[in-house]
């Protein structure tokens, strides 16, 4: 169950007998006390996977498939897939990071060590804009099937890249795709102050795991910019501002109740495109003239939500 309970017995209203938590807070969510009285926690998580994704040019067992288009190559390298890969790096990350600079704005990098080990400026360019690096796994791909010993090494890798590339240890953990082992074993690894492989609430919360209490930042695909491709739930640019700033609207009324968190997904290659990047500044627009807003860095959110409960940094 989650940490921070109601006050009022809902006793009868949890589920008795299933491992999964239908419940979460329940109707009386808890006051976040964002700072400055803010309604609403907006958290910017960008996708640092280019480099990282399978490549048989790069001794991987199989090409990467999934871009604008599915793509399947295979026995040989896809060079069109690496190629639209690589505009992630060359051209949106600078695109990208200086509209963030002109808002002030500092964001999570969702980073996976295999990119960082092949352009580790990367993540240092993002710590001396006053970014967070979190770690988003080696390479990118599902962590599903991985055997605990496998994966348990993997955690450890990425975290040792990560930290000698750039002299920052991440305190942050996102899965592609966690298998049932993965949140065990990044508590257990240590160092880490949350993790975000959860999709079930607008609020983080505490989770007993491995007889710690372990902090859980959800994350959302919603609110991500990867429904511009295959699925193309948003085509235009407008589609994704309108559906953020619903999002956020929403939320800020909610907030002067009980303030939510709001996370908003990015990817390099896709956000990047300069028919997408409109619809980041336009919701920046929205938010800055509407206020009450706290845009936060997820290791920011997770040390204020321990701070409130009372819960030691790791």
């Amino acid at each position: 169950m989650t940490d921070l309970a109601p006050q009022r017995d809902l006793s009868p209203l949890r589920p008795r007998s299933s491992p999964r938590d239908f419940f979460g807070y329940g109707p009386d969510r808890p006051d976040a006390e964002w700072p400055r009285g803010a309604r609403v926690a907006v958290s910017f998580v960008l996708n640092i996977e280019e480099g990282a994704e399978l490549s048989l040019g790069a001794g991987d067992e199989a090409n990467e498939a999934t871009y604008e288009i599915v793509d399947e190559v295979r026995d040989v390298p896809n060079l069109d897939m690496e190629s639209h890969f690589e505009y992630g790096t060359r051209v949106a990350y600078w695109r990208i990071l200086d509209l963030l600079d002109r808002y002030g704005i500092k964001v999570t990098f969702n980073t996976c060590a295999r990119a960082v080990e092949l352009s580790p400026w990367l993540a240092r360019e993002g710590i001396a804009r006053g970014h967070e690096i979190s770690c988003h796994g080696y390479r990118w791909e599902a962590q599903t099937f991985m055997p605990p010993e496998e994966e348990q090494s993997m955690i450890a890798k990425s975290v040792d890249i990560i930290r000698q590339a750039c002299g920052v240890r991440p305190v942050g953990w996102h899965s592609r795709r966690p298998s049932p082992n993965t949140r065990r074993l990044v508590v257990e690894e240590g160092g880490f102050w949350y993790d975000s492989d959860a999709y079930n609430d607008d609020l983080p919360y505490v989770l007993e795991v491995s007889g710690r209490r372990h902090v859980v930042l959800p994350y959302s695909y919603d609110t991500n910019d990867m429904r511009f491709t295959r699925s193309e739930t948003f085509r235009l640019a407008g589609d994704f501002s309108t559906y953020l700033i619903d999002s956020f609207d929403w939320l800020w009324r909610e907030g002067e109740r009980t303030p939510g968190m709001m996370s908003v997904g990015l990817h390099l290659r896709i956000i990047g495109r300069p028919g997408r990047i409109v619809a980041l500044e336009r919701f920046l627009d929205h938010v800055m003239d509407r206020g009450g807003v706290w845009i936060a860095r997820r290791d920011h959110i997770a040390e204020h939500w321990r701070r409130r409960i009372g819960l030691p940094m790791p």
